[in-house]
């Protein structure tokens, strides 16, 4: 498999992940589980989130800075 494969999988199994995790807290009727299980889903939303900005950052011909790549004028 590519890296561009695994990174998608990766990213799939995160978002299942995340919707289990807040499916499970909707349907839990105590108030302490429901918020444990939504902080666990926004804390893996969040990491995976910064992952992926860091993963971009690493690929070549892309600039590591929040500089915007700048193409020659026609």
């Amino acid at each position: 498999m590519s890296i561009a494969g695994e990174s998608a999988s990766r990213a799939r199994q995160t978002q299942d992940k995340v919707r289990e995790l807040n499916e499970r807290a909707e349907q839990t009727s105590d108030p302490k589980e429901r918020r444990r299980l939504y902080e666990e889903a926004r804390r893996i939303q969040e990491q995976s989130m910064k992952d992926g900005g860091r993963a971009a950052e690493d690929r070549p011909g892309r600039r590591a800075d929040s500089e915007k790549d700048e193409f020659p004028s026609r």
